[in-house]
């Protein structure tokens, strides 16, 4: 595990949230006991059918997803950098009799404790700007997946993380789009999923441009095949969002629309 005080501000927060999570009404935990399906259908249309695939899901946080994927007959390994997540993972795969590996591990590091080839690295909603180093995120990435294999993503726009709003002034550009290594420092009580009030957490965010995500996947050689946008999101990114009838969140027709979730699928050459 990496020593760097970002990521052990990171993985304390996760750490943390993780408890907060696993009673949050946003993760339904009571729900998916009872088989509530956890996945979105953006995911579920786009990668389709997945019986019988070996499946590698990064940035797993505490396994629901990884172990719905595993419920659709999925042969799946999660993996996540937090010590909690993971053992709430490896706790609910045992209690619901769903077959699954995690691996605590950094993304980076995961190599030198992970064996195999997969035929899907998957991961999903608000997982890059926690990673520094996206070339070696698609290093690792071309690693675990075997030869004509791909990789999805389903991700938050980057271009809306620009976007700072409140319910009065709309949207105003306020954050920098492109990477740096210094990352944004923030300040939070609860978290997303979460109106917990109390000490303020401390962590740290990279912001990577559409750009700079494709790039790393080319340059390790995947070749993309398709790469889609969508003007709605999973949960209220800005005050005045709305929630639809299909469970996403849009902007108010009168406030025009932005490019909100993006989903890309990369196939690596034989």
């Amino acid at each position: 595990m990496s020593t760097d005080k970002y990521f052990q501000a990171n993985r304390q927060l996760w750490d943390q949230w993780t408890k907060e999570h696993e009673q949050a009404p946003f993760y339904n935990v009571a729900g998916f006991r009872v088989g509530k399906d956890r996945l979105r259908s953006i995911e579920l249309e786009e990668l389709g059918d997945v019986s019988g695939k070996r499946l590698l899901h990064l940035q797993c946080h505490f396994g629901m997803d990884t172990l719905t994927w595993a419920r659709r007959g999925a042969v799946v390994t999660g993996v996540d950098f937090s010590e909690e997540s993971i053992s709430l993972a490896r706790s609910l795969s045992q209690e619901l009799n769903i077959p699954a590996d995690f691996v605590c591990s950094d993304i980076y590091n995961l190599p030198n404790v992970l064996a195999g080839e997969f035929d899907i690295v998957f991961t999903s909603y608000g997982v890059l700007h926690w990673l520094r180093d996206l070339q070696r995120w698609g290093e690792v990435i071309a690693h675990f997946l075997k030869p004509g294999e791909i990789f999805y993503i389903v991700e938050d726009y980057p271009f809306m993380r620009v976007f700072h709003a409140d319910a009065e002034t709309g949207l105003q550009v306020s954050n920098p789009y492109f990477f740096s290594e210094t990352p944004d420092q923030v300040e939070m009580e609860g978290s997303y999923a979460t109106d917990n009030r109390g000490e303020k957490a401390t962590f740290y965010i990279w912001n990577h441009s559409l750009g700079e995500v494709i790039n790393a996947l080319i340059t390790n050689g995947l070749r993309i095949e398709f790469l889609h946008e969508f003007p709605y999101a999973a949960r209220a990114k800005f005050p005045m969002m709305e929630k639809g009838d299909d469970n996403w969140w849009r902007l108010p027709p009168q406030r025009g629309t932005i490019p909100l979730l993006f989903s890309l699928q990369a196939r690596k050459d034989r």
